[in-house]
């Protein structure tokens, strides 16, 4: 293939990985925002992914999502964000028991404490490609939301090199997706979706487990990554 058809390809990739992450790690971690859930809807950001959509999972979660969408598209209504943040607070945060710790040290610990081990080694690949979380040691660096979002940061630096003709960095950016997939998401989130499935009352939150899993299957395959041994939950 020649070069030119290659940075093609790669170039829709990576965009895709951008934009696919990016909205999957902003719903996962920050806080709901019931303004830009309205307009995600009427963009009707949920009907197609330019990222993973031939995979299973991203099917089923799309699905899902596509089905909260259409009962809410005219108006998220008070009694719909309610479930939402009501879920959200079971799920993440918890009434006692966290039902889908979003943290990865929780899945590696037999206390299920955060801020251990793995937290570092991620603030390590964040600053290394120039991410910083805004609430750097008030909260994990290891939240599945955050390395979702580096994900799609790396994905865009892989754009950025490719614009500069820059095959070192790019060759780096890919190595680095490659790397941290497999070191990181990949070994856990699969416990995590797997608690959001069983837990989750909504078709939004039950979606987006799909998604992200679909995602990352994709990513996986894409980058011919050999699937790590997963955690069990």
């Amino acid at each position: 293939m020649a070069t030119s058809d290659k940075n093609t390809e790669w170039n829709t990739v990576l965009l895709g990985e951008a934009l696919v992450f990016e909205l999957v790690g902003r719903l996962l971690y920050a806080e709901l925002d019931r303004a830009w859930l309205q307009s995600l809807l009427s963009q009707d950001v949920f009907d197609d992914v330019p990222f993973g959509a031939e995979q299973e999972e991203t099917k089923l979660g799309l699905e899902l999502l596509q089905k909260w969408a259409k009962e809410n598209r005219t108006e998220l209504k008070d009694a719909a964000f309610d479930e939402l943040r009501v879920d959200y607070t079971r799920l993440f945060v918890g009434v006692g028991k966290v039902l889908a710790p979003p943290w990865e040290s929780v899945y590696f610990g037999e206390d299920r404490m955060v801020f251990q081990e793995r937290t570092l080694q991620v603030r390590s690949w964040y600053r290394r490609f120039g991410l910083e979380p805004e609430k750097l040691y008030k909260e994990p660096d290891d939240h599945i939301g955050l390395e979702l979002l580096f994900l799609a940061q790396l994905a865009r630096l892989g754009l950025q090199a490719l614009e500069e003709n820059n095959q070192a960095r790019f060759d780096e950016c890919l190595l680095a997706q490659s790397q941290f997939a497999a070191e990181h998401p990949l070994k856990w989130v699969p416990a995590w979706a797997a608690s959001m499935e069983a837990n989750a009352k909504t078709d939004f939150y039950r979606g987006l487990a799909h998604l992200t899993q679909g995602a990352l299957l994709a990513i996986a395959e894409q980058l011919e990554i050999k699937m790590p041994k997963e955690v069990s939950r």
